[in-house]
Order: C-alpha cells, then structure tokens, then sequence
C-alpha cells in the first residue's frame, strides 16, 4: 500500500469477528455489528506540539487496537476497506 498518514493519523484494517458463539450459534450478517478491533496498517509521524517538537505516536505497524464504534473515516484502497483516524481515537492496545 502506498498510502502514509499524515501527523497523528492511524490506518486501521479491521479484524473481522467470529461469526460463530461460544455455544455453537451461528450469527447471521444481518446480525453482526462491525468490529471495533482493527490491526494497524500505517502510522503517522507523531503529533507537533506549539514549540514544535515532535511527539512521537504510541502505536506502530501490526498492533491489534481497540477503537470506538463511530471513530475513524471508511475509505476503500485497492479493493480493501480502511479506517483513517487519529491515535486519540484509539481506546487501547491488544
């Protein structure tokens, strides 16, 4: 992929979730909610602060996040659906 984020931006693949429980239902798509966990696909520089210096982003390439349910803008690369989001945005690392 070709695509790097700018500053604070993350770009997350996310992980998709079982389609099955723990007793054996099988969830249907209609069903299913999006998963809020994701793997990290490309990170960002860091964030600048006013004097200038940089700061450095916690997480790097090939973490498993966590991230909140409306978080992010969807954008389609290359046939592969993508989230875009700041590292703020992401809730913890797995």
């Amino acid at each position: 992929m070709k695509l790097r984020p700018l500053h604070d931006r993350v770009i997350v693949e996310r992980i998709e979730a079982d389609t099955k429980t723990a007793g054996g239902i099988f969830i249907p798509d209609s069903a299913k909610e999006k998963p809020q966990q994701g793997k990290v696909i490309a990170v960002g520089k860091g964030k600048r602060k006013e004097d200038g210096n940089l700061i450095p982003p916690d997480v790097k390439e090939g973490d498993r996040v966590l991230f909140g349910k409306y978080s992010g803008t969807e954008v389609t690369i290359d046939g592969k659906e993508y989230l875009i989001m700041r590292e703020e945005d992401i809730l913890g690392v797995l």
